[in-house]
Formats: C-alpha cells, sequence, structure tokens
C-alpha cells in the first residue's frame, strides 16, 4: 500500500517583526540625517568625529551583512540538510578542523559570517562547528590574505604576519569550537518570533524563491538594526576615548598585546581592511599586530552587538574568554621567539 508523504510546509517567516526592524532602522537612520541638518557637524568636532566613525562601519560592514544574509538564506533554502550531515560523519577529532579550513571557501567578514552560521545551526550542523566556522571564515578566506599580504609587503616581517595570521587564527576558532563543545542548538540560538525549522527544500520553485527573499530580508533587517547599534557604540568610544593612551604601553611586553586587541575591539573595523590599520601602528611589534588581527575579526563592538542578538547569554562570555586568552598565548609565545 503506497504511503503519502507530506511535504513541509514552505511558507516564509511571519514578516511583521522584520518591518518594524526596518522601519525602526529607516527612523534612526532618519533622526540622524535631521540631527546631522540641524546641528552642522562641521562646527563641532565631536559630532563630526562620531559621524565619520558611524557611517564610515555601516557603509563598510553593510554589503556584508547583505552578503552574509544572501547565502544564509540559499543555505536555508536552496541545500538539502543532508548536506550538513556529511560533516557529522567525520570522526570528532577533524569536525573542528574541517570546519575552519571550509572559511577559506567564504570571502565574508565576520558580519557576514555570523547570519551564516545561524542557518548552518539551523539546518542540522553541530554548533561547535558552525562557530568555529564562524570564527575563522574572517581571517582564513582568500580576501582577507591577500590585503593582510598587500599591506605587509616590503616588510620583514610579511611572512609572519600572514602565516601568523592564518595559523592563529585556525587555532583560535578551533579553541573556542571546542570549548562550545557539545552545546545543543536549542541552547545555543535566541528564537525569533515566527520562525519555524520548516525545510523548504522540497516545495515547489515559486514558493523556494519566495522563501528565499523573504528569509534574505529578515536576516538582514535582524542583523542590520544590531549593526547599527554596535556601529554607534564604536563610534562614541572611538570619539571619547583618548587614543593616545595606547602607545604609553607600546614597549610592554604583555601590555602591548591586551592594548592592540582592546584597540581592535573598539575600532570594530572589517576583517578585509583591518591589516592596512595594524601595520601602521609601527610602534608596536610583529605579535602585538598579529594580536590585533587575529581578536579584531572575533570580538569587537559591533560583533558584541551581532552575537548578543543572535546567541544565548553565556555565549559572548565563552568567546571572549577563550580568544583572548589563546590569543594571548598565541602572541606571547611568537613575541618569545621573534621579538
Amino acid at each position: 500500500m503506497a504511503v503519502g508523504v507530506a511535504r513541509p510546509d514552505v511558507s516564509p517567516p511571519q514578516t511583521g517583526s522584520s518591518r518594524r526592524t526596518a522601519l525602526a532602522v529607516l527612523g534612526g537612520l532618519a533622526a540622524v540625517a535631521v540631527v546631522v541638518r540641524v546641528a552642522d557637524p562641521e562646527r563641532i568636532a565631536w559630532l563630526q568625529n562620531f559621524l565619520i566613525v558611524f557611517g564610515g562601519l555601516l557603509v563598510e560592514a553593510t554589503p556584508f551583512i547583505l552578503l552574509g544574509a544572501f547565502v544564509s538564506a540559499a543555505i536555508e533554502v536552496f541545500v538539502p540538510t543532508s548536506t550538513f550531515a556529511k560533516l557529522g560523519r567525520l570522526p570528532r577529532p577533524l569536525q573542528l578542523p574541517a570546519a575552519a579550513l571550509a572559511g577559506m571557501a567564504f570571502p565574508v567578514c565576520e558580519c557576514g559570517s555570523v547570519p551564516v552560521a545561524r542557518r548552518l545551526v539551523r539546518k542540522g550542523m553541530a554548533p561547535s562547528a558552525a562557530i568555529t566556522f564562524m570564527l575563522a571564515a574572517p581571517i582564513l578566506n582568500p580576501v582577507v590574505v591577500a590585503s593582510t599580504f598587500i599591506a605587509y609587503r616590503g616588510r620583514d616581517s610579511l611572512w609572519i604576519m600572514v602565516l601568523g595570521r592564518l595559523g592563529l587564527g585556525f587555532l583560535v576558532a578551533v579553541a573556542v569550537g571546542w570549548v562550545i563543545g557539545a552545546t545543543r542548538k536549542q541552547d545555543l540560538l535566541k528564537t525569533r518570533p515566527g520562525e519555524d525549522d520548516a525545510n523548504p527544500e522540497a516545495g515547489e520553485n515559486d514558493s523556494r524563491w519566495a522563501g528565499f527573499v523573504s528569509h534574505l530580508s529578515s536576516d538582514f533587517f535582524f542583523m542590520g538594526r544590531f549593526l547599527v547599534l554596535g556601529a554607534a557604540i564604536a563610534g562614541a568610544v572611538q570619539t571619547f576615548v583618548p587614543q593616545t593612551i595606547v602607545g604609553r604601553v607600546a614597549n610592554l611586553p604583555v601590555l602591548s598585546l591586551l592594548a592592540m586587541m582592546g584597540l581592535a575591539f573598539l575600532m570594530s573595523l572589517c576583517s578585509e581592511s583591518d591589516a592596512f590599520v595594524a601595520a601602521s601602528f609601527t610602534q608596536f611589534g610583529p605579535a602585538a599586530q598579529l594580536a590585533f588581527l587575529v581578536s579584531g575579526p572575533m570580538i569587537d563592538l559591533k560583533l558584541g552587538a551581532l552575537y548578543a542578538g543572535t546567541f544565548s547569554k553565556g555565549f559572548v562570555r565563552a568567546v571572549v574568554v577563550t580568544v583572548v586568552a589563546v590569543t594571548l598565548a598565541g602572541t606571547l609565545w611568537l613575541q618569545v621567539v621573534f621579538g
């Protein structure tokens, strides 16, 4: 006797919250535009500096948020769930390194990798592997490797910086994945109103494209509001915290590393352009610059907002502690060996 197989529901997720988010983001940007028009930032130095940093971060990161949302929606709608079961069949010691190396194939920065990792978890990938991928991709992808090479070409520390960033970034991402361990999907991800685990892969073509567009807009506006918040905080910090404080610790062995990690956290740069900024801090040695380049794409102010809106409460603490500890240990070793 033939048994009918029900197709999964392919209706797109509810869009009410996405519309409210879009209106909130647009309203906030409109308010900023009004303030700029009335206040005339050219006459107010701190306001001008804030708007430069805030606007620069938005312009720099928004295309990558959109790219990440595009990839995330494509994974949700068009990639079969069985695809991600292949990683789970690897021996456990190989799962996290394989997930980190997979980041080399995705030219997305840290903002774009967050929605992709979230979607990978929802599609069935082990949370530890998805987080490893999320942290490794912004450092190991070919665009970042090329930008690091260009930023340091002609210097004696060229290969220390390029290979050191690749190697240490790989180790830190795997270490965080190991710390996440056997965390379950429902314990890692925050839920969104109207979101379910329906898989649209078996639906009709029109429904799949409608689902793709809906997931794309939902992810983009969900991440966009946290990007705006993170960019505003980063702009305020860079405006009101004196940057000259950092230069005083450049020659202190351990504090110089922590200072550069703190600077990367505050500046919230994109991983595809941060090498040029790190290379400009010539008063710091290669180890301190490497600490900047490894920790920045994993923990910074804008990412803190994205993480807080995407993952559970203890996730941010676990990532920050692990990234700082492993990066500090790795760069200290480099400092001892190379000076």
